[in-house]
């Protein structure tokens, strides 16, 4: 079982490719055949602090910046409009269950962080993880979320599914309407040295500001080289979040500013 999630996790990263420099593209994105082969395998893991990092950079709302690519806003059709209704109506059926947190673990969902406080956890399914970079199904999503209660018991809100870093807007398009949702993804990342990655080089400061990770205000190679850092040019793929159990506004349940973070 261990070799399996292991092989999993592996293959859910091998699938993410580099990023740009651009807060949201203005293009399609290329096919995987005029991408750089060798670039598509090449992205990092990430240590504990950079996926702390990646949580933290989460925390607010989703705004386009150095580090974050957005998909433009397209006009929402009525097509759009109900295909997202009946995504919901379809999530709503199948991970109703999951309200009992007991059962999602039972069922592989493993918890980000444990034990660290978070304005929403993320309790992810590596296997469900891979089958996302080949098919979309809102019956199986990359991750359920949950928020914590006054009596500190997990309640269902929402769930986050993702796409490989290759993926055009088409693409996106056909998993979640780009006229209702917009994915995101992480990009221009300058993290300490693996050989420097405890929590102390994550706290350095120049000029008032943070020199690595997400609040950073490095965002090309060449600055990250010159602070001494390792550059990540995209972390993790292509992510949404659909708030389908925090009740029927559509602005809840679709709208790019939740108060939340992510692995």
């Amino acid at each position: 079982m261990h070799v399996v999630l292991a092989i999993a996790r592996c293959c859910f990263i091998a699938t993410l490719g580099v990023g740009v420099p651009l807060a949201v593209r203005a293009q399609a994105n290329p096919s995987p055949a005029q991408q750089n082969p060798a670039a598509m395998g090449a992205m990092d893991s990430t240590d504990r602090p950079s996926a702390m990092a990646a949580h933290e950079a989460m925390s607010g709302p989703l705004d386009a910046d150095p580090h974050m690519v957005l998909t433009p806003l397209r006009p929402a059709t009525p097509a759009d409009l109900a295909r997202a209704a009946a995504l919901v109506r379809t999530m709503r059926a199948a991970l109703a269950h999951y309200r009992d947190v007991r059962l999602a673990e039972a069922d592989g969902f493993r918890p980000f962080l444990p034990g660290v406080k978070q304005p929403v956890y993320h309790f992810t399914k590596w296997r469900w993880a891979v089958g996302e970079m080949f098919r979309f199904d809102p019956a199986r999503p990359t991750s359920l979320l949950y928020r914590q209660g006054a009596d500190d018991k997990f309640v269902l809100v929402g769930a986050m599914y993702s796409a490989p870093a290759r993926a055009s807007f088409d693409e996106l398009d056909r998993r979640v309407p780009l006229g209702v949702a917009r994915w995101h993804e992480h990009v221009n990342w300058c993290v300490p040295p693996r050989r420097q990655s405890g929590t102390a080089r994550w706290r350095e400061t120049r000029d008032g500001k943070p020199v690595f990770g997400p609040k950073s205000p490095i965002a090309t190679a060449e600055a990250c080289r010159a602070v001494g850092g390792r550059f990540l040019p995209r972390i993790f793929g292509w992510m949404v979040h659909v708030m389908a159990f925090e009740g029927d506004d559509p602005a809840v349940i679709w709208g790019a500013g939740h108060d939340h973070s992510h692995p």
